[in-house]
């Protein structure tokens, strides 16, 4: 079980490691395309926390002997670029609906990586791990709050809301 509990958290890790890279240049068009004001401070704010669970993350990946996927490192970095194209020209609404609905991923792929950092005898990866959970929670809570009233909900549901931010370290 440990080497197949590695094997997942490794691949948990590569894939965060990326999507962390697509999130941080995506948050950066997010943030340039809206106007000055607390939106606009708090994506920034969003943006650097994205870089630095980036940094997180590959030390946990370099500490398994991991290496990040250079292919998937050109996808994503693809994908953010694109992202941050569109936030452009898709309006206030776009960005912020998917925002929040991949901040909800991401708090569900920490938690699993911080299971799987325990079942592989890594228990002092799962504070980090989990934290970067928690502030995932908050970003997914931010996006959450600013498309609940908009009228697009009409005909984009939202997405179903996370548990409480304290069940994440309750498991």
């Amino acid at each position: 079980m440990p080497i197949d509990a590695r094997a997942k958290l490794l691949r948990q890790l590569r894939g965060a490691y990326s999507g962390e890279l697509a999130a941080g240049y995506a948050y950066r068009g997010h943030w340039k395309s809206i106007r000055e004001g607390p939106d606009r401070t708090r994506i920034q704010q969003i943006e650097a926390e994205e870089w630095h669970h980036r940094e997180l993350v590959g030390d946990l990946l370099r500490t398994l002997g991991g290496k990040p996927s250079p292919f998937r490192e050109a996808i994503f970095w693809c994908i953010g670029r694109g992202i941050a194209a569109f936030c452009h020209v898709g309006g206030w609404f776009a960005p912020m609906y998917g925002a929040g609905r991949l901040e909800r991923g991401n708090i569900v792929e920490y938690e699993e990586a911080a299971v799987y950092a325990s079942e592989c005898g890594h228990d002092e990866m799962v504070d980090c791990i989990l934290t970067m959970a928690e502030v995932e929670w908050e970003h997914e809570f931010f996006f959450r709050s600013k498309v609940l009233d908009h009228w697009m909900l009409r005909i984009f549901k939202v997405w179903p809301a996370p548990p409480p931010k304290e069940t994440i370290r309750g498991g």
